[in-house]
């Protein structure tokens, strides 16, 4: 027995609510659960329920055993003065306010169903492949389904608005300099998004807004921070670069990041990190403005308008410096563009709004699903399970659902599991 499913016991009123009694006899009628409460103090607030002949407004505060009052020290805390039932699975001692007043206890044992306690160990305790209740995922309501992956996908945007605020805390409200750190990290993917956020780090964006009118410039001040710089070939355009790179290091005092350098192994060339830095280089060259139009467009074809673009002529023929290759232009391509709209431009959308004070959220839910889906391990599992990875509001509320519900064995705090213990 754990105290979570206590928890979704008393929310959700799963229990014989007629002739409830206090361990010391009293009648007890539940007019409101309360406010579940996830934070710190009690676990419910605002509860509203009948003791005796007397309605108390209040706190509800749910153990284990009564004895877990005092294991926790809430008769020493003020934040538990007004608990007016403690409500226990297991009763085992009489527990005391810090004003010596007794707290009224419910004990759960002998009035919860034992189909339902039942139902509760078979969905935590039965053995799984890739979620606990997968061998009854596809049995949940489509509805129950479709109203909580939009839920996750809230959720998702709420937990990367916390980084974009912490971005925009060190970056004094500027915006644009936000978007520009996202863009970075995003455009080096897995393997080299932390390298490449370590990159935009060692510019400020008041440098590069200084040279976005020209292009060599950026080029050899993200090319010469990565590194890249460093070894020896007698390219021109390397050469070209090198030199810029010298003048521009030494008139705003730019040490490059020799440490971490960003990797090739095991990329494809299109994802080279030489192509990713021309592209991003190309991207503020071209857009002077590039926040305000992440802001103002409306559809997912004006966001291909505004990144689909090409590295700078040099790449046509390569993928690394000195080293011919055959010719093709190197243009960002509709799936990375997505990939970009996924997690940045609707993260940070989302969070301006909120700063804002506006809320966009259909027009958001508009947007992510107008994307095609993602296709990762855990997007192909569920897949398994029901075709319904349809778009990319799914797949990033698949994404959430695994890890922050599934994997740490939150199925009480999730619709679909309680959907599955309520049926």
């Amino acid at each position: 027995m754990k105290e979570d499913f206590l928890h979704f016991i008393w929310r959700n009123k799963k229990l014989s609510l007629q002739n409830l009694r206090t361990t010391s006899g009293e009648t007890i009628v539940v007019l409101k659960t309360g406010q579940y409460n996830t934070n710190a103090g009690p676990d419910f607030f605002n509860a509203l329920i009948e003791i005796g002949q007397q309605k108390w407004a209040g706190n509800v505060e749910i153990h284990l055993r009564s004895s877990d009052w005092y294991g926790h020290r809430h008769e020493t805390d003020p934040n538990y003065d007004n608990v007016i039932l403690h409500v226990v699975w297991e009763h085992d001692g009489q527990v005391f306010r810090k004003d010596h007043s007794t707290v009224p206890t419910l004990a759960l044992k002998d009035v919860v169903s034992l189909d339902l306690i039942g139902k509760y160990e078979a969905l935590l305790n039965s053995p799984k492949q890739f979620i606990n209740c997968e061998k009854d995922f596809v049995e949940v309501d489509e509805l129950v389904k479709l109203h909580w992956f939009e839920r996750l996908y809230f959720e998702r945007l709420e937990r990367k608005t916390i980084d974009i605020t912490s971005l925009l805390n060190r970056s004094s409200q500027n915006w644009e300099a936000v978007l520009y750190m996202l863009l970075f990290k995003y455009f080096g993917s897995k393997v080299n998004g932390e390298t490449f956020e370590n990159i935009a780090k060692t510019i400020d964006f008041s440098i590069v807004r200084k040279n976005r009118n020209n292009l060599q410039s950026l080029e050899a001040l993200f090319f010469g921070q990565a590194g890249l710089l460093e070894t020896d070939c007698e390219d021109n355009y390397f050469l070209a670069l090198k030199e810029d790179y010298k003048y521009l290091a030494h008139k705003h005092q730019l040490q490059p990041d020799l440490w971490t350098k960003p990797q090739f192994f095991r990329l494809r060339p299109p994802n080279f990190p030489t192509i990713r830095l021309a592209q991003l280089a190309q991207l503020f060259s071209i857009h002077t403005s590039l926040f305000d139009k992440i802001i103002d467009a409306k559809s997912i074809e004006e966001y291909y308008q505004i990144f689909r673009l090409c590295a700078s002529e040099y790449w046509d023929s390569h993928y690394t410096f000195g080293k011919i290759s055959k010719n093709s232009k190197k243009t960002i391509s509709k799936n990375f563009i997505d990939l970009l709209v996924i997690n940045v431009v609707i993260p940070i959308r989302f969070a301006y709004l909120q700063s804002i004070g506006k809320n966009e959220n259909d027009s958001l839910i508009q947007l992510i699903q107008s994307i095609e889906p993602e296709h990762n391990s855990i997007t192909k599992n569920f897949e398994i399970l029901e075709k319904i990875n349809s778009n990319a509001l799914i797949s990033q509320s698949l994404i959430q659902l695994k890890n922050e519900y599934c994997t740490p064995n939150k199925c009480l705090n999730c619709e679909i599991g309680a959907f599955l213990l309520k049926k």
